[in-house]
């Protein structure tokens, strides 16, 4: 062990994670690991097994290969590239505030930077006291409850854990609200406000798992309102859609591409689609969101989409996190 100072705490930013290269096999393996999470798909594991085996690890991987070829960036992948920019702000941020450094690290549920290359991290810097951040904002057993399932799992072997405290969601928290807020009028400035219609678009979960009582749905629910009540939008202004659905089982609903074709079959003129629930703009907002749903809602006949980056590194996002760090390290 260093004889250096140790840090009064750490602070952990966790996200979902991304193949290592925009490659068939990187993704395979990427696949594998995420798929055969029980909290993302609980199906039995003798057929899902089957299925993930025998089925889509043979034929998906390429596909989706290509898609994040189509998203790369010089930095490599969009969310491994701006979590490194959220975790380099954040301990910037949090050294200015509090006038010592604070190791902010980061790691992925699945791939890498993985939960144990942290874990080593944090032993060289002799870290005791840990505040997880998974970057979130609504809860969900599927990504919030496996990141934390994936921090335990780490560190079973371990026999010195740090004194932990988890941030479990932050789906209204005001400054989130804000920078969302802030971000919709920067960009309804820069086009004039030519807007018919927001749409906050979030990652869908299948409808079960509300009704076995995950909070995700009520939560992106109170998000929508949140922004909408911050933005001062009437009813039939904005919108609240799912994307992403998998398999053939009903997901949380009203679905965002089946939204898109119907606002471009309206002849809709001028249509922003924000995604709240993404801390980071990835495959799933970049290629899903502002590429394959403007096609549909273009080739349906509507004119003016725009779609409106994630918080990604924005001085506003940096700022929340570090107002959620210190609100949940009081006594540290």
């Amino acid at each position: 062990m260093s004889s250096t100072k140790k840090p009064p705490f750490a602070v952990l930013l966790v996200n979902l994670g991304t193949p290592d290269a925009p490659t068939p096999s990187a993704v395979k393996k990427y696949l594998a690991e995420f798929l055969w999470d029980r909290r993302v798909v609980d199906v039995a594991r003798p057929l899902w097994w089957l299925i993930l085996h025998g089925i889509i690890l043979r034929f998906r991987p390429g596909r989706v290969a290509k898609n994040y070829q189509q998203v790369l960036t010089d930095e490599g992948s969009p969310l491994l590239a701006i979590s490194k920019q959220q975790r380099a702000g954040l301990e910037a941020k949090l050294e200015e505030t509090l006038g010592e450094k604070i190791p902010v690290l980061l790691a992925m549920t699945y791939g890498s930077p993985s939960m144990e290359d942290v874990g080593r991290e944090m032993r060289q810097l002799g870290v005791e006291k840990l505040v997880v951040l998974p970057m979130y904002p609504q809860f969900s057993s599927s990504t919030t409850a496996a990141a934390f399932d994936r921090l335990a799992a780490s560190l079973k072997k371990c026999p010195h854990w740090p004194e932990l405290r988890f941030i479990r969601d932050y789906a209204t928290y005001p400054a989130y609200i804000r920078a969302l807020a802030e971000s919709v009028r920067q960009s309804w400035q820069s086009q004039g406000k030519n807007s018919e219609q927001l749409i906050m678009s979030f990652h869908g979960i299948p409808q079960r798992y509300t009704t076995k009582g995950d909070p995700y749905e009520r939560q992106c629910h109170a998000t929508a309102n949140a922004l909408a009540k911050e933005l001062n939008l009437a009813d039939g202004e904005w919108k609240l859609t799912f994307q992403s659905r998998f398999g053939r089982e009903p997901w949380l609903q009203p679905y965002t591409d089946e939204t898109m074709k119907a606002l471009g079959a309206a002849k809709t003129q001028g249509l922003s689609v924000i995604c709240p629930g993404f801390s980071a703009d990835c495959l799933e907002t970049l290629e899903e969101i502002e590429d394959e749903n403007r096609e549909y809602f273009e080739q349906a006949g509507g004119t003016g989409f725009t779609y409106i980056p994630a918080l990604n590194s924005r001085p506003e996002h940096i700022q929340m996190m570090q107002e959620l760090v210190i609100q949940h390290t009081q006594g540290w």
